[in-house]
């Protein structure tokens, strides 16, 4: 059995409320309920040349896969970054002089949680657009602040950041652990960069009692987000064998980090306590992603937002070139662009408010030019571009219907949602929608539409960022799901498969069906 079939056997026999009966286990290419048939017939006449987009089958397996190697934006880039290799992707270093070529597959991280990946088409030629679906890696979580060891009543405890805009009641009561990275001295004096993640549960914030607080179903669980947050780690023991005391030149007689906490990472980095430099992690729920639903029809899983639109953005480009000739009548660059901190602004070296998607623009532009030089290449490939915002949609309440514009109410199973605001909190104008709304017209692919009742806030993307960055055509679409921001949200199965085959039928057709209108002509 192969091990990622007893990893997901094992993840279906776990203990939760979601747990799958044996009988139910389907295997990774049969894992809808009812099968939607996708025509890849044209709805053009064939002179349009428009490219049959041809897929695997689910990709349900494998999303609940990644799903559960990616605890921290960290982890999600790096089992990207593994997928990428195994394609045929050239990893690149930021650092290094470029030597790229038309039909070449190549990728770079920054900072470990963004990630940029494209595949260049065979008849590429100077000024020919970009063809990127860019989502991001991070989801509201909790943190370990700096300094986190405290002691409360006779127990030690985790002090936590709150990251992002989360549903911090659903933290309560749940079984966390640690994750993210570390950075280890190496046996040479160097300084290694790994990742760490401790799947057993190590932590819990605890709600009060009932008995204690007789108000709270009437008056709200309205938790303090500084003192009530705080994480049980242990019992506290004899302070001489569990926080031995500083050296005499440091500053202070208490630890940054609790001696357990950190005896229990050196064991899952094979190192010593001593050998641990610096510490950046994240706060995890330890249920594991899986089917859910009376007919298995959902997802249910932390970190949806955005993971699975990352997933499902980087299957479409690893699928859409795999083989040999699929680049052979390309001319564009097809691209996707993985993010960090989309959930607090964007606002970081990783995050897409830097300019880290332009720059590798810029750069295979001038890479690709070699002796041509031709008047404002770059700017002339982002005018034929095309940026697809992918990021998660809120699907209708059914228990909260009201909370939804009345003929804008997204629901599970039917398509991606197109994402329109008129203050430009999301990307889409009525051109871009159209182009992606005619990619799904033309593969038999529903769509969906949302705008924000006018009596509420919008929330916004990575879209409005990046169209701004350099003018780049962008529309903003989602899959739907339910729970947003919870600690465990839900999504549609079939809506996973339809966004996959829509970010494939993108890159197969979008040059196709952009070369037919004309605008600023």
């Amino acid at each position: 059995m192969a091990a990622t079939t007893l990893s997901r056997l094992q993840l279906l026999h776990s203990p939760s409320p979601t747990n799958i009966r044996p009988s139910l286990i389907l295997s990774k290419f049969h894992l809808h309920h009812t099968p939607r048939k996708f025509s890849t017939t044209p709805l053009c006449s064939t002179s349009d040349h428009i490219p049959q987009v041809k897929t695997k089958g689910s990709i349900v397996g494998d999303l609940l896969d990644y799903l559960n190697e990616s605890w921290t934006p960290f982890h999600a880039t790096a089992e990207a970054k593994r997928k990428l290799i195994a394609a045929g992707f050239h990893l690149l270093n930021e650092n290094d002089e470029w030597e790229l070529k038309p039909g070449g597959r190549y990728f770079f991280t920054r900072n470990m949680s963004c990630l940029v990946a494209f595949a260049i088409g065979d008849k590429y030629s100077v000024g020919s657009g970009f063809h990127i679906v860019a989502a991001h890696t991070d989801s509201p979580c909790l943190k370990l602040k700096p300094k986190s060891a405290s002691s409360k009543s006779g127990y030690l405890m985790v002090n936590v950041q709150t990251y992002g805009g989360g549903l911090w009641h659903t933290w309560f009561d749940r079984d966390l652990s640690v994750a993210g990275r570390v950075i280890v001295r190496g046996s040479d004096g160097s300084f290694l960069h790994k990742l760490v993640k401790v799947k057993r549960p190590l932590l819990r914030v605890p709600t009060l009692a009932i008995h204690l607080d007789r108000n709270v179903n009437k008056d709200g669980f309205k938790p303090n987000l500084e003192t009530h947050l705080v994480a049980l780690l242990a019992t506290k023991q004899e302070e001489a064998s569990l926080e031995p005391k500083e050296k005499s030149n440091a500053s202070s007689s208490k630890p940054v980090h609790h001696s357990l906490l950190m005896q229990i990472l050196s064991e899952e980095l094979s190192c010593d306590i001593d050998d641990i430099i610096s510490i950046e992690l994240n706060i995890c729920d330890t249920q594991p992603s899986c089917l859910g639903g009376a007919n298995n029809e959902f997802i249910f899983s932390g970190r949806l937002d955005n993971l699975a639109s990352s997933y499902c953005a980087l299957r479409a480009l690893i699928d859409s070139c795999e083989s040999p000739a699929a680049l052979s009548n390309e001319h564009a660059v097809r691209m996707v662009a993985l993010f960090d901190n989309e959930e607090v602004g964007s606002g970081s070296c990783q995050g897409a408010g830097a300019p880290t998607m332009f720059q590798s623009i810029r750069r295979i532009v001038g890479s690709l030019a070699h002796e041509y030089v031709g008047e404002n290449a770059f700017e002339r490939a982002i005018r034929q571009s095309f940026l697809v915002s992918a990021d998660m949609a809120h699907g209708v309440h059914p228990n909260f219907t009201e909370k939804h514009e009345e003929h804008h109410r997204p629901e599970m199973h039917k398509g991606l949602v197109i994402k329109h605001n008129a203050n430009q909190r999301y990307a889409t104008s009525g051109l871009t929608a159209f182009l992606f709304k005619e990619i799904a017209k033309i593969h038999n692919l529903p769509t969906q539409e949302f705008v924000v009742r006018n009596d509420m806030g919008c929330g916004s993307t990575i879209g409005p960022i990046l169209a701004s960055g350099v003018g780049i055509r962008t529309v903003d679409c989602g899959i739907p799901q339910l729970s947003m921001h919870s600690v465990r949200e839900i999504c549609g199965k079939e809506d996973i498969d339809i966004a996959y085959q829509h970010f494939m039928a993108f890159y197969h057709s979008f040059s196709s069906i952009d070369r037919k209108l004309q605008v600023d002509y």
